[in-house]
């Protein structure tokens, strides 16, 4: 009887020893699958941070691109009234007053010159008005060398000149149009004498 007793504590014993064994090697198994698991989602998470990155990077990107090709001006040489301008003995740049529209700001209405806010591809172009018998000569000019011009005399009736160009140029490049000496335009709250422009694509 002893002998039964002793061989089914030695059972239990063993049996709790093997059942102990199992769960502790299930409970490694479990725990280096869970440190698996970690591992990805930390994987998984500095690849989502890296990818958020990019995204936010491209996005500033993209919003300075388009905030960089928001820009236009158009201006009349009167803000009120009317007036001849000229003549001069010597070139004199065009202050146009009337804003019609200057997105970005790069035209000053005090100093009649463009200053380009990016590099890019921009179009000008300007009308001037005279009355006959009166010599009209404008140039549009940047940086100080001539670009293109109109010229005219009309000896019965009144005239408009216009001319356009397509530049290309570098930040803080100036644009603007000068009258030339001896000569003088005609302006009044219609705008006949005006200065237009506008990026037509960043570089």
């Amino acid at each position: 009887m002893k002998m039964m007793l002793l061989l089914l504590c030695v059972g239990v014993s063993l049996a709790h020893d093997l059942t102990t064994s199992a769960q502790l090697k299930d409970i490694e198994e479990r725990l280096r699958a869970t440190e698996e698991t970690l591992k990805e989602l930390k994987r998984e998470n500095e690849a989502l941070r890296i990818f958020t990155k990019a995204s936010s990077d491209t996005l500033e990107s993209i919003q300075a691109e388009n905030k960089a090709k928001k820009v236009a001006f158009s201006a009349g040489l009167l803000a009120s009234g009317s007036q001849k301008i000229g003549p001069f003995e010597a070139r004199k740049t065009l202050v146009y007053q009337k804003i019609f529209t200057n997105t970005g700001n790069a035209y000053d209405s005090n100093t009649g010159t463009f200053t380009a806010p990016v590099k890019g591809v921009y179009f000008f172009r300007f009308y001037a008005h005279g009355h006959p018998f009166n010599q009209v000569a404008v140039s549009l000019l940047k940086n100080n060398q001539i670009q293109c011009s109109v010229f005219f005399l009309k000896p019965e009736t009144n005239a408009n000149g216009s001319n356009g160009v397509v530049l290309s140029l570098e930040k803080g490049d100036e644009v603007y149009t000068q009258l030339w000496e001896n000569s003088w335009v005609y302006d009044d709250e219609s705008s006949y004498t005006s200065f237009s422009g506008f990026l037509l694509f960043p570089l």
